[in-house]
């Protein structure tokens, strides 16, 4: 099994793959992301390159697959999760101390970071599954 620090390569490539990540995501905060189409750009592209520094080493169709499919998953399970929390903060019967919890600007940039990692997890597994297909195929005799 292959991960991202089997390698010296492998670690060196994933180190780097974060460092730009952080970057990214330094650079979106400073552009600001409400309603900034750059800003935006460069917060999902950090979301790609985290992503990729964990499944670089990759080399199979099927673990793309796996990660295409995990990531639709996550992404409707967090959208349901995301519907109740948002019903739960509308309620007036919910308790103060929970519906100011739920309110909370920092549990918005949580989802939206979530969100932008199962998208970027969607591509790259989407990206990767077919490069991979293609690459691994067996040549005809």
């Amino acid at each position: 099994m292959t991960s991202a620090f089997s390698t010296p390569h492998n670690r060196k490539m994933t180190l780097i793959l974060l460092a730009i990540c952080g970057l990214l995501a330094i650079a979106a905060a400073a552009a600001g992301i409400d309603d900034n189409l750059p800003g935006i750009i460069l917060a999902f592209l950090a979301a790609t390159a985290f992503v990729l520094a964990f499944v670089h080493p990759w080399r199979t169709a099927r673990k793309f697959i796996f990660l295409l499919f995990a990531s639709i998953l996550g992404f409707v399970l967090f959208i349901i999760l995301n519907i109740i929390l948002d019903t739960a903060a509308q309620d007036p019967a919910t308790a103060g101390t929970l519906q100011n919890l739920l309110q909370n600007p920092v549990v918005d940039a949580i989802s939206i970071i979530i969100a932008m990692i199962c998208t970027a997890a969607f591509i790259v597994g989407a990206v990767g599954s077919v490069t991979m297909f293609i690459r691994n195929r067996r040549q005809p005799a």
